[in-house]
Protein backbone atom coordinates (compact mmCIF):
# COMPACT_ATOMS: atom_id res chain seq x y z
CA UNK A 1 0.00 0.00 0.00
CA UNK A 2 2.84 2.38 0.74
CA UNK A 3 4.33 1.83 -2.74
CA UNK A 4 1.14 3.25 -4.28
CA UNK A 5 1.71 6.58 -2.64
CA UNK A 6 5.44 7.02 -3.01
CA UNK A 7 7.72 4.82 -5.07
CA UNK A 8 11.39 5.54 -4.54
CA UNK A 9 13.66 5.69 -7.51
CA UNK A 10 16.78 3.56 -7.82
CA UNK A 11 18.99 6.43 -6.72
CA UNK A 12 16.80 7.19 -3.70
CA UNK A 13 16.78 3.56 -2.65
CA UNK A 14 20.55 3.28 -2.91
CA UNK A 15 21.03 6.54 -1.06
CA UNK A 16 18.90 5.36 1.88
CA UNK A 17 20.62 1.96 2.06
CA UNK A 18 24.16 3.41 1.86
CA UNK A 19 23.29 5.96 4.55
CA UNK A 20 22.01 3.19 6.84
CA UNK A 21 25.23 1.24 6.37
CA UNK A 22 27.03 4.30 7.80
CA UNK A 23 24.57 4.45 10.74
CA UNK A 24 22.88 7.51 9.28
CA UNK A 25 19.24 8.10 8.44
CA UNK A 26 17.48 10.49 6.11
CA UNK A 27 15.96 12.53 8.95
CA UNK A 28 19.28 12.73 10.87
CA UNK A 29 18.45 10.20 13.60
CA UNK A 30 20.60 7.36 14.82
CA UNK A 31 19.44 3.81 13.98
CA UNK A 32 17.79 3.22 17.39
CA UNK A 33 16.29 6.64 18.06
CA UNK A 34 12.58 7.38 18.28
CA UNK A 35 11.08 10.43 16.69
CA UNK A 36 9.73 13.22 18.88
CA UNK A 37 6.67 12.02 20.77
CA UNK A 38 3.81 14.33 21.78
CA UNK A 39 0.73 13.23 23.73
CA UNK A 40 -2.32 15.47 24.05
CA UNK A 41 -5.69 14.84 25.67
CA UNK A 42 -9.13 16.15 24.81
CA UNK A 43 -11.66 17.82 27.06
CA UNK A 44 -13.55 14.59 27.66
CA UNK A 45 -12.15 11.56 29.41
CA UNK A 46 -10.94 8.80 27.16
CA UNK A 47 -9.77 10.90 24.22
CA UNK A 48 -6.13 11.29 23.20
CA UNK A 49 -4.05 12.40 20.25
CA UNK A 50 -0.49 11.25 19.65
CA UNK A 51 2.02 12.82 17.30
CA UNK A 52 5.06 10.70 16.48
CA UNK A 53 7.13 12.70 14.06
CA UNK A 54 4.87 13.30 11.07
CA UNK A 55 2.48 10.52 12.10
CA UNK A 56 -0.69 11.59 13.90
CA UNK A 57 -3.31 9.30 15.40
CA UNK A 58 -6.41 10.18 17.42
CA UNK A 59 -8.15 7.73 19.73
CA UNK A 60 -11.46 7.71 21.59
CA UNK A 61 -12.74 5.20 24.15
CA UNK A 62 -16.40 4.44 24.86
CA UNK A 63 -18.21 1.81 26.95
CA UNK A 64 -21.68 0.31 27.14
CA UNK A 65 -23.45 -2.49 29.00
CA UNK A 66 -23.83 -5.69 26.96
CA UNK A 67 -24.44 -9.37 27.53
CA UNK A 68 -21.18 -11.32 28.03
CA UNK A 69 -19.99 -14.29 26.02
CA UNK A 70 -21.26 -17.64 27.22
CA UNK A 71 -17.80 -19.10 27.71
CA UNK A 72 -16.74 -16.04 29.81
CA UNK A 73 -19.80 -14.91 31.74
CA UNK A 74 -17.90 -12.82 34.32
CA UNK A 75 -15.56 -10.91 31.98
CA UNK A 76 -16.06 -7.74 29.98
CA UNK A 77 -14.91 -7.18 26.43
CA UNK A 78 -12.33 -4.95 24.74
CA UNK A 79 -12.46 -4.20 21.02
CA UNK A 80 -10.13 -2.16 18.78
CA UNK A 81 -11.38 -0.43 15.64
CA UNK A 82 -9.28 1.53 13.15
CA UNK A 83 -10.25 4.02 10.48
CA UNK A 84 -7.94 4.89 7.60
CA UNK A 85 -8.98 8.12 5.96
CA UNK A 86 -7.77 9.30 2.52
CA UNK A 87 -6.90 12.56 4.28
CA UNK A 88 -4.03 10.74 6.01
CA UNK A 89 -2.71 8.97 2.92
CA UNK A 90 -3.87 9.04 -0.71
CA UNK A 91 -3.36 5.27 -0.82
CA UNK A 92 -6.08 4.77 1.82
CA UNK A 93 -9.50 4.18 0.35
CA UNK A 94 -12.73 4.88 2.26
CA UNK A 95 -15.14 2.11 3.00
CA UNK A 96 -13.97 -1.44 3.63
CA UNK A 97 -10.69 -1.61 5.62
CA UNK A 98 -7.65 -2.83 3.73
CA UNK A 99 -4.87 -5.14 4.73
CA UNK A 100 -2.92 -2.43 6.55
CA UNK A 101 -5.95 -1.52 8.67
CA UNK A 102 -6.66 -5.14 9.57
CA UNK A 103 -3.02 -5.79 10.48
CA UNK A 104 -2.85 -2.66 12.63
CA UNK A 105 -6.01 -3.60 14.52
CA UNK A 106 -4.87 -7.17 15.16
CA UNK A 107 -1.41 -6.20 16.40
CA UNK A 108 -2.79 -3.67 18.91
CA UNK A 109 -5.64 -5.96 19.95
CA UNK A 110 -3.27 -8.87 20.55
CA UNK A 111 -0.91 -6.74 22.60
CA UNK A 112 -3.70 -5.49 24.88
CA UNK A 113 -5.97 -8.49 25.26
CA UNK A 114 -3.52 -11.39 25.21
CA UNK A 115 -1.26 -9.68 27.74
CA UNK A 116 -4.24 -9.14 30.08
CA UNK A 117 -3.26 -5.50 30.50
CA UNK A 118 -6.86 -4.49 31.27
CA UNK A 119 -8.62 -6.37 34.06
CA UNK A 120 -11.64 -7.83 32.27
CA UNK A 121 -13.23 -9.24 35.40
CA UNK A 122 -13.53 -5.74 36.87
CA UNK A 123 -15.86 -4.90 33.96
CA UNK A 124 -18.45 -7.43 35.13
CA UNK A 125 -21.63 -6.01 36.69
CA UNK A 126 -23.96 -9.06 36.87
CA UNK A 127 -22.35 -12.36 35.91
CA UNK A 128 -23.92 -13.83 32.81
CA UNK A 129 -26.16 -10.80 32.17
CA UNK A 130 -24.43 -7.41 32.22
CA UNK A 131 -20.80 -6.55 31.56
CA UNK A 132 -19.05 -3.47 30.24
CA UNK A 133 -17.91 -3.55 26.64
CA UNK A 134 -15.00 -1.14 26.05
CA UNK A 135 -14.43 0.08 22.51
CA UNK A 136 -11.32 1.91 21.28
CA UNK A 137 -11.64 3.81 18.00
CA UNK A 138 -8.38 4.85 16.34
CA UNK A 139 -8.43 7.42 13.54
CA UNK A 140 -5.33 7.90 11.38
CA UNK A 141 -4.94 11.62 10.77
CA UNK A 142 -1.57 11.62 9.01
CA UNK A 143 0.58 8.71 7.88
CA UNK A 144 4.23 9.55 8.36
CA UNK A 145 5.35 5.96 8.94
CA UNK A 146 5.23 3.48 11.83
CA UNK A 147 1.47 3.60 12.40
CA UNK A 148 1.56 0.61 14.74
CA UNK A 149 3.61 2.30 17.46
CA UNK A 150 1.71 5.59 17.23
CA UNK A 151 -1.69 3.83 17.34
CA UNK A 152 -0.61 1.65 20.26
CA UNK A 153 0.50 4.66 22.33
CA UNK A 154 -2.77 6.44 21.45
CA UNK A 155 -4.86 3.48 22.63
CA UNK A 156 -2.97 3.22 25.92
CA UNK A 157 -3.19 6.96 26.64
CA UNK A 158 -6.93 6.98 25.92
CA UNK A 159 -7.55 3.92 28.11
CA UNK A 160 -5.61 5.45 31.01
CA UNK A 161 -7.79 8.57 31.02
CA UNK A 162 -11.09 6.81 30.37
CA UNK A 163 -13.73 6.79 33.13
CA UNK A 164 -16.76 4.52 32.99
CA UNK A 165 -20.02 5.41 34.76
CA UNK A 166 -20.56 3.90 38.17
CA UNK A 167 -23.47 1.49 38.47
CA UNK A 168 -25.23 -0.27 41.34
CA UNK A 169 -27.21 -3.49 41.47
CA UNK A 170 -30.54 -3.60 43.31
CA UNK A 171 -34.18 -4.42 42.89
CA UNK A 172 -36.25 -7.26 44.25
CA UNK A 173 -34.26 -9.94 42.47
CA UNK A 174 -30.93 -8.21 43.07
CA UNK A 175 -30.17 -8.00 39.35
CA UNK A 176 -31.53 -4.59 38.43
CA UNK A 177 -28.69 -2.36 37.25
CA UNK A 178 -28.74 1.41 37.79
CA UNK A 179 -26.22 3.52 35.89
CA UNK A 180 -25.50 6.77 37.74
CA UNK A 181 -24.93 10.10 36.10
CA UNK A 182 -21.34 11.42 36.31
CA UNK A 183 -22.62 14.49 38.18
CA UNK A 184 -24.19 12.30 40.86
CA UNK A 185 -21.32 9.86 41.31
CA UNK A 186 -17.77 10.15 40.03
CA UNK A 187 -16.96 7.77 37.17
CA UNK A 188 -14.48 4.98 37.79
CA UNK A 189 -11.19 4.41 35.92
CA UNK A 190 -10.26 1.14 34.29
CA UNK A 191 -8.10 -1.35 36.15
CA UNK A 192 -4.91 -1.44 34.06
CA UNK A 193 -2.14 -3.73 35.30
CA UNK A 194 0.63 -2.68 32.92
CA UNK A 195 1.20 -0.84 29.65
CA UNK A 196 2.25 -3.05 26.71
CA UNK A 197 4.31 -0.81 24.39
CA UNK A 198 4.69 -1.71 20.72
CA UNK A 199 8.19 -1.13 19.29
CA UNK A 200 8.67 -1.61 15.55
CA UNK A 201 11.95 -2.44 13.77
CA UNK A 202 12.63 -2.29 10.03
CA UNK A 203 15.19 -4.56 8.33
CA UNK A 204 17.26 -3.75 5.27
CA UNK A 205 19.52 -5.76 3.03
CA UNK A 206 19.95 -9.32 4.21
CA UNK A 207 18.49 -8.51 7.63
CA UNK A 208 21.75 -7.36 9.13
CA UNK A 209 20.75 -3.68 9.13
CA UNK A 210 17.87 -2.69 11.37
CA UNK A 211 16.43 0.62 12.46
CA UNK A 212 13.86 1.68 15.03
CA UNK A 213 10.70 3.66 14.28
CA UNK A 214 10.91 3.73 10.45
CA UNK A 215 9.51 6.64 8.43
CA UNK A 216 7.26 6.21 5.39
CA UNK A 217 10.29 6.51 3.06
CA UNK A 218 12.16 3.82 4.98
CA UNK A 219 9.06 1.62 4.96
CA UNK A 220 8.99 1.85 1.16
CA UNK A 221 12.60 0.62 0.96
CA UNK A 222 12.72 -1.91 3.85
CA UNK A 223 12.90 -5.64 3.27
CA UNK A 224 10.94 -6.65 6.39
CA UNK A 225 9.43 -5.46 9.66
CA UNK A 226 8.99 -6.82 13.17
CA UNK A 227 6.89 -5.41 16.00
CA UNK A 228 7.61 -6.44 19.59
CA UNK A 229 5.13 -5.55 22.35
CA UNK A 230 6.91 -5.29 25.70
CA UNK A 231 6.00 -3.69 29.03
CA UNK A 232 8.27 -1.71 31.35
CA UNK A 233 9.16 -4.86 33.30
CA UNK A 234 10.70 -6.45 30.21
CA UNK A 235 7.90 -8.99 29.72
CA UNK A 236 7.31 -9.85 26.05
CA UNK A 237 3.58 -9.59 25.39
CA UNK A 238 3.59 -10.36 21.66
CA UNK A 239 5.79 -10.40 18.55
CA UNK A 240 4.55 -9.71 15.04
CA UNK A 241 6.61 -10.25 11.87
CA UNK A 242 4.68 -9.86 8.66
CA UNK A 243 6.71 -11.55 5.90
CA UNK A 244 9.80 -10.07 4.40
CA UNK A 245 13.40 -11.17 4.73
CA UNK A 246 14.35 -13.77 7.30
CA UNK A 247 16.04 -12.59 10.52
CA UNK A 248 18.49 -14.48 12.70
CA UNK A 249 17.60 -15.26 16.30
CA UNK A 250 20.54 -13.24 17.61
CA UNK A 251 19.21 -10.15 15.83
CA UNK A 252 15.76 -10.73 17.31
CA UNK A 253 17.18 -10.95 20.84
CA UNK A 254 19.07 -7.74 20.28
CA UNK A 255 15.87 -6.08 19.15
CA UNK A 256 14.05 -7.29 22.26
CA UNK A 257 16.69 -5.83 24.54
CA UNK A 258 16.49 -2.49 22.77
CA UNK A 259 12.69 -2.60 22.83
CA UNK A 260 12.69 -3.19 26.59
CA UNK A 261 14.63 0.03 27.19
CA UNK A 262 12.44 2.05 24.81
CA UNK A 263 9.26 0.63 26.36
CA UNK A 264 10.30 1.84 29.81
CA UNK A 265 10.93 5.37 28.47
CA UNK A 266 7.60 5.55 26.64
CA UNK A 267 5.74 4.16 29.66
CA UNK A 268 7.24 6.84 31.86
CA UNK A 269 6.20 9.55 29.41
CA UNK A 270 2.65 8.23 29.14
CA UNK A 271 2.25 8.10 32.93
CA UNK A 272 3.65 11.62 33.31
CA UNK A 273 1.20 13.04 30.79
CA UNK A 274 -1.71 11.12 32.32
CA UNK A 275 -0.86 12.38 35.82
CA UNK A 276 -0.74 15.96 34.58
CA UNK A 277 -4.11 15.53 32.87
CA UNK A 278 -5.69 13.94 35.95
CA UNK A 279 -4.39 16.71 38.22
CA UNK A 280 -5.73 19.40 35.89
CA UNK A 281 -9.16 17.74 35.79
CA UNK A 282 -9.24 17.41 39.58
CA UNK A 283 -8.47 21.11 40.02
CA UNK A 284 -11.35 22.00 37.73
CA UNK A 285 -13.77 20.02 39.88
CA UNK A 286 -12.72 21.69 43.11
CA UNK A 287 -15.50 23.94 44.33
CA UNK A 288 -13.92 27.14 45.55
CA UNK A 289 -15.87 29.08 48.21
CA UNK A 290 -16.23 32.73 47.13
CA UNK A 291 -14.68 35.31 49.45
CA UNK A 292 -17.43 37.24 51.23
CA UNK A 293 -16.60 40.96 51.35
CA UNK A 294 -18.75 42.80 53.89
CA UNK A 295 -20.44 46.01 52.86
CA UNK A 296 -19.55 49.24 54.60
CA UNK A 297 -23.11 49.78 55.75
CA UNK A 298 -23.26 46.37 57.40
CA UNK A 299 -19.85 46.26 59.10
CA UNK A 300 -18.72 49.43 60.87
CA UNK A 301 -15.27 50.81 60.31
CA UNK A 302 -12.97 50.70 63.31
CA UNK A 303 -10.76 53.74 63.73
CA UNK A 304 -7.82 53.86 66.09
CA UNK A 305 -5.94 56.96 67.14
CA UNK A 306 -2.60 56.89 68.89
CA UNK A 307 -0.34 59.54 70.41
CA UNK A 308 3.38 58.89 71.15
CA UNK A 309 2.97 55.17 70.55
CA UNK A 310 0.18 54.80 73.14
CA UNK A 311 -3.35 53.84 72.23
CA UNK A 312 -5.62 56.69 73.28
CA UNK A 313 -9.00 55.57 72.03
CA UNK A 314 -10.71 52.96 69.91
CA UNK A 315 -14.11 53.82 68.56
CA UNK A 316 -16.48 52.09 66.22
CA UNK A 317 -18.33 54.34 63.82
CA UNK A 318 -20.62 53.80 60.92
CA UNK A 319 -19.83 55.51 57.62
CA UNK A 320 -22.54 58.13 58.25
CA UNK A 321 -21.18 58.93 61.68
CA UNK A 322 -17.67 59.14 60.33
CA UNK A 323 -18.76 61.66 57.75
CA UNK A 324 -20.42 63.81 60.43
CA UNK A 325 -17.37 63.68 62.67
CA UNK A 326 -15.04 64.64 59.86
CA UNK A 327 -16.94 67.88 59.27
CA UNK A 328 -16.07 71.00 61.25
CA UNK A 329 -18.56 71.65 64.10
CA UNK A 330 -20.74 74.74 63.80
CA UNK A 331 -19.40 77.90 65.37
CA UNK A 332 -22.57 79.16 67.07
CA UNK A 333 -23.03 76.39 69.69
CA UNK A 334 -19.36 76.69 70.70
CA UNK A 335 -19.72 80.43 71.21
CA UNK A 336 -22.77 79.89 73.38
CA UNK A 337 -20.99 77.39 75.61
CA UNK A 338 -17.97 79.67 75.75
CA UNK A 339 -20.09 82.64 76.80
CA UNK A 340 -21.93 80.62 79.47
CA UNK A 341 -18.64 79.63 81.05
CA UNK A 342 -17.43 83.22 81.02
CA UNK A 343 -20.64 84.48 82.58
CA UNK A 344 -20.17 82.17 85.55
CA UNK A 345 -16.59 83.27 86.00
CA UNK A 346 -17.51 86.95 85.81
CA UNK A 347 -20.00 86.59 88.65
CA UNK A 348 -17.35 85.29 91.04
CA UNK A 349 -14.42 87.44 89.89
CA UNK A 350 -14.80 90.74 88.06
CA UNK A 351 -11.26 90.55 86.70
CA UNK A 352 -12.16 87.56 84.62
CA UNK A 353 -14.58 89.71 82.73
CA UNK A 354 -11.82 91.80 81.22
CA UNK A 355 -9.87 88.74 80.09
CA UNK A 356 -12.97 87.11 78.70
CA UNK A 357 -13.82 90.23 76.77
CA UNK A 358 -10.37 90.26 75.21
CA UNK A 359 -10.80 86.62 74.25
CA UNK A 360 -14.18 87.32 72.75
CA UNK A 361 -12.66 90.07 70.64
CA UNK A 362 -10.68 87.38 68.79
CA UNK A 363 -13.75 85.45 67.79
CA UNK A 364 -15.16 85.55 64.32
CA UNK A 365 -17.52 88.25 63.19
CA UNK A 366 -20.23 85.72 62.59
CA UNK A 367 -20.17 84.60 66.23
CA UNK A 368 -20.30 88.21 67.47
CA UNK A 369 -23.31 89.00 65.35
CA UNK A 370 -25.21 85.92 66.45
CA UNK A 371 -24.77 86.40 70.25
CA UNK A 372 -23.74 89.68 72.01
CA UNK A 373 -21.70 89.34 75.26
CA UNK A 374 -23.19 92.51 76.86
CA UNK A 375 -26.75 91.53 76.33
CA UNK A 376 -26.02 88.10 77.77
CA UNK A 377 -24.37 89.47 80.90
CA UNK A 378 -27.08 92.03 81.47
CA UNK A 379 -29.66 89.31 81.20
CA UNK A 380 -27.91 87.13 83.78
CA UNK A 381 -26.72 89.66 86.42
CA UNK A 382 -29.14 91.28 88.88
CA UNK A 383 -29.80 95.01 88.64
CA UNK A 384 -28.06 95.97 91.93
CA UNK A 385 -24.80 94.34 90.82
CA UNK A 386 -24.92 96.15 87.53
CA UNK A 387 -25.35 99.49 89.28
CA UNK A 388 -22.37 98.80 91.55
CA UNK A 389 -20.22 97.95 88.63
CA UNK A 390 -21.16 101.17 86.83
CA UNK A 391 -20.34 103.30 89.94
CA UNK A 392 -16.96 101.50 90.29
CA UNK A 393 -16.01 102.29 86.74
CA UNK A 394 -16.96 105.94 87.10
Amino acid sequence: MMDQRWRPTVNEREFIEHALQSDLRVDGRRPFDFRKLKIAFGREDGSAEVELGETRVMGYVTAQLVQPYKDRPNEGTLAIFTEFSPMADPAFEPGRPGEAAIELRRVIDRGLRESRAVDMESLCVVAGKHVWSVRVDLHILDNGGNLIDAANITALAALCTFRRPECTVGGDDGQQVTVHDPEVRDPLPLAIHHLPIAVTFAYFGDGNIMVLDPTYKEEAVMGGRMTATINSNGDVCSIQKAGGEGVMSSVIMQCLRIASVKAADITSKIKTNVDEYTTAKALQKVKRTPVLVAKKNDVPDVTMESNDGALESQTSKTPNDAQDISKDPPAIPNVKRHEDAKSRLSESNPEVESTSNSGIAGESDEAKESVSPKSLKDAVKPKHKRKKKQHGKS
